[in-house]
């Protein structure tokens, strides 16, 4: 039998993405709710870049929370693409994060997978990161991700939460599907 914080974690992610891709706003208090449960979890497996993901989460989710928030009812913040200009910092972000952190938890704990998990973590910093701002990139960032995850917490026999990431994957895609509808003309790249 599954333990009842699996069963909590498993479904508030999934309600949590599904939420997100309808830009619903509660999609922040199921996040909230799943990324609590989450830390706990992959912190008893030493995931420690996880775990330090998920907190960070926590404070994104809220800010995103805020950000949404303060858009007037009558209007939403818009789909949009990621400016050209940021990809080489975010680039450099995921490039020195992941070596910092795999680093640090490889010499200064007993972290599993440390560099694999710290790779893992940064690109999905970035992602929510893009997800508060509503840049429809965050997308792929989960579609890369997410498999470095089912990797993980198979061989942590974190099943459960394996079979969550391919969830993941396959919400990412149809996220991407679903809010490239609602980029204007003018932005679609193809």
């Amino acid at each position: 039998m599954l333990p009842i914080l699996e069963i909590i974690g498993f479904v508030s992610g999934i309600t949590g993405v599904w939420l997100t891709i309808r830009k619903n706003i509660w999609c922040f208090p199921v996040g909230i709710i799943n990324v609590l449960i989450t830390a706990y979890l992959v912190f008893s497996k030493t995931l420690f870049a996880d775990t330090l993901q998920q907190l960070v989460y926590f404070v994104l989710l809220v800010i995103g929370w805020i950000k949404w928030n303060r858009v007037s009812a009558q209007s939403q913040v818009p789909v949009s693409t990621l400016e050209t200009e940021k990809i080489l910092p975010l680039s450099i972000i995921f490039i020195g994060g992941s070596a910092v952190m795999g680093y640090l938890f490889k010499n200064y704990s007993s972290a599993s997978y440390p560099y694999w998990d710290s790779a893992a973590t940064v690109i999905c910093f970035i992602a929510q990161w893009l997800i508060a701002r509503r840049k429809i990139e965050n997308w792929i960032l989960w579609m890369i991700a997410n498999p470095m995850y089912i990797t993980m917490y198979i061989l942590k026999d974190l099943n459960w939460y394996a079979v969550l990431s391919g969830i993941y994957f396959i919400m990412a895609m149809m996220g991407w599907m679903e809010w490239k509808k609602n980029l204007k003309p003018a932005e679609h790249a193809g």
